[in-house]
């Protein structure tokens, strides 16, 4: 479902205080290959326009969102963590809370953004899950942050969204992806990465199955989503695989504070 300025709304289990939405290219300012509505600041666009674009999805938030400065890592910033003094951007590719109108907020253009909330609807996280990421365990990271802000909290009651990602017809991959993936299972492997017949050593990549699998063996059982592709849809998303210089959506999650 979009809204009138294109914008996602998730269609998920979580309950009905949990806010989310997920930008797509429409609506901004910026100018091509950008156009219009980037919200990367390292993406090579005039940062005048990301900071005005910024502002425009802002008036749709309760707060100023956490921007994170992601690495293709495994980190996951906490409320704990963001209480520490620091001048530089905290580096992490996820973040969670347990903190009402706290803006979780991921950056992608092609690499998977992830929500999950509880189904009490008291701890949420959001993790940026490129395959580095994913084979690294930044969802398993999340989880367990997001179980140590909630006590008694298990992974049967986490809900889980995925949202625009590259394609499994379109992530093209070489053995060093594959060997990433070697500890997840022959079966899981066999389904989400095809060999490409007439490219030796190449693959095709599933991310929406890789981390479907990932998630069900830690015991979250609810997983929506899955069903786009960055590369392919060229009129909604923008794709760093497809065109190199482009721009970032981001994908947004919230606690409200409003009953």
């Amino acid at each position: 479902m979009t809204n009138a300025i294109n914008w996602i709304e998730p269609s998920w289990a979580a309950p009905q205080q949990i806010k989310s939405l997920s930008t797509t290219r429409h609506g901004g300012v910026s100018k091509s290959p950008f156009n219009t509505l980037n919200l990367g600041l390292n993406a090579g666009d005039d940062s005048v326009d990301v900071l005005h674009n910024r502002s425009i999805v802002r008036s749709h938030l309760p707060t100023e969102p956490l921007w994170l400065k992601q690495i293709h890592g495994v980190t996951v910033s906490t409320p704990a963590s963001r209480k520490a003094p620091s001048s530089k951007p905290f580096e992490a590719d996820a973040a969670v809370t347990n903190i009402a109108n706290e803006v979780l907020a991921i950056l992608t253009a092609d690499c998977m953004p992830v929500l999950f909330a509880s189904k009490g609807g008291d701890v949420i996280g959001a993790a940026h899950a490129g395959w580095r990421g994913l084979s690294g365990g930044v969802l398993e990271n999340t989880l367990q942050e997001m179980l140590a802000l909630s006590p008694g909290l298990s992974p049967k009651d986490i809900v889980v969204w995925m949202g625009p990602a590259i394609g499994p017809t379109a992530f093209e991959v070489g053995e060093d992806v594959l060997q990433a993936f070697a500890g997840q299972g022959s079966t899981i492997l066999s389904k989400a990465l095809k060999p490409i017949a007439e490219s030796s050593g190449k693959y095709l990549a599933n991310l929406y199955l890789l981390a479907q699998d990932r998630l069900r063996s830690l015991g979250i059982e609810q997983i929506d989503g899955g069903d786009f592709c960055t590369f392919n849809d060229s009129e909604r998303f923008f794709s760093y695989r497809r065109d190199k210089e482009t721009g970032r959506f981001a994908s947004f999650i919230w606690i409200s504070a409003e009953t």
